[in-house]
């Protein structure tokens, strides 16, 4: 899913919600594509996941995503009643689930680190990409 996102030019971050081992939602990031603040990854699949099963109510799911979901996200994971998140590396700038907000219920699992150094490589590259065309156009417009 972030590869997705990633090939249409979208912060490369993928989410799906599994109930008994079994993908019920995915998404990925769509908020340029969508000019919607809230197209998050985690905010699709969950809609997708409630689609799926015909209730808004996700008991016994996890959400697995690349990214520390920020605090919209983690807020839609806690009102969605999903039991477990995991995601590969942690967001410095806008995390929610304990790098720099902490929104955790205890009614939630937490495993963080999974696969970390792919998810962190993904969009590593893809913000070096963005930097490197911005400094390109900056260097355009001196000339």
């Amino acid at each position: 899913m972030a590869r997705i996102a990633y090939e249409n030019n979208e912060i490369p971050v993928g989410a799906v919600v599994v109930m008994d081992n079994r993908i019920i939602g995915r998404g990925f990031n769509q908020v340029e594509e969508l000019q919607d603040p809230t197209a998050h990854s985690e905010i699709i699949a969950i809609t997708s996941a409630c689609r799926t099963i015909g209730n808004w109510r996700l008991n016994g799911t996890a959400i697995y995503v690349i990214l520390e979901p920020c605090p919209m996200c983690a807020g839609a994971i806690l009102n969605s009643r999903i039991a477990k998140c995991v995601f590969g590396t942690k967001d410095t700038k806008l995390g929610a689930l304990g790098s720099v907000y902490d929104i955790r219920d205890t009614k939630i699992e937490i495993v963080s680190g999974i696969l970390e150094s792919e998810c962190k490589s993904i969009i590593d590259e893809f913000f070096k990409i963005i930097r490197d065309e911005n400094r390109k156009e900056k260097d355009e417009e001196k000339k």
